[in-house]
C-alpha cells in the first residue's frame, strides 16, 4: 500500500514537471497557474502565497513572471482600490482546460467504478493523508533546520 502511495505522488509529480515543460514554465509557475485554475475566480497574493507555499516576496516574483509570460493579469479589487487581484489568463486556461479536462475524464471513469460508500472511504484515506502531510510540512518548517540523524560509528580495524 504504502509503495502505491508513494508511486502515486511520484508519478503526479514527473507529470507536472511535463506540464510545465509543454506550457513552457517552470514547476513554480505552474503551482501558481494550477492554483488559479483550480480556484476559477481572481485571488489576492496572499492566497496564492498561501496555496503555492511561497513567501510573499517569492509570490510577486511568480506573479510578474505569469503576467509577462502572459498566464496572468492583475486587475483592482473592487471591494480594496489598495488592492489587487490576480486573475488566470484567458490563454491560461484554455490550456489548462485542453491538459486537465483528459486526465479529469479518465479519473472520473475510475470514481464511476466504486459506490458511494466506498468513495466515501476513500476520500476520508485522502483527508487524513493530506493531514498528515500538511502537519508534517508544519513540523518540518517550524524547526527551520536539518533533522539530526543517528549515525554509528565504525569500528576500527
Amino acid at each position: 500500500m504504502y509503495s502505491a502511495i508513494r508511486g502515486v505522488g511520484d508519478q503526479a509529480e514527473r507529470t507536472r514537471e511535463v506540464i510545465a515543460e509543454v506550457l513552457g514554465l517552470h514547476k513554480t509557475d505552474l503551482a501558481g497557474v494550477d492554483f488559479l485554475y483550480v480556484k476559477q475566480r481572481p485571488c489576492t497574493a496572499g492566497e496564492l502565497s498561501k496555496g503555492t507555499g511561497l513567501s510573499s516576496g517569492a509570490t510577486t516574483t511568480l506573479i510578474d513572471r505569469l503576467e509577462r509570460a502572459g498566464f496572468a493579469t492583475r486587475e483592482d479589487d473592487p471591494k480594496d482600490r489598495r488592492r489587487q487581484m490576480v486573475r488566470l489568463s484567458d490563454r491560461a486556461s484554455a490550456h489548462c482546460e485542453a491538459i486537465y479536462e483528459p486526465i479529469r475524464k479518465d479519473l472520473f471513469k475510475i470514481w464511476s467504478s466504486y459506490s458511494t460508500h466506498d468513495l466515501e472511504i476513500i476520500e476520508g484515506f485522502l483527508k487524513k493523508g493530506l493531514k498528515l502531510h500538511a502537519d508534517s510540512l508544519e513540523r518540518l518548517s517550524s524547526t527551520g533546520r536539518r533533522p539530526q540523524l543517528r549515525t554509528t560509528q565504525r569500528r576500527q580495524p
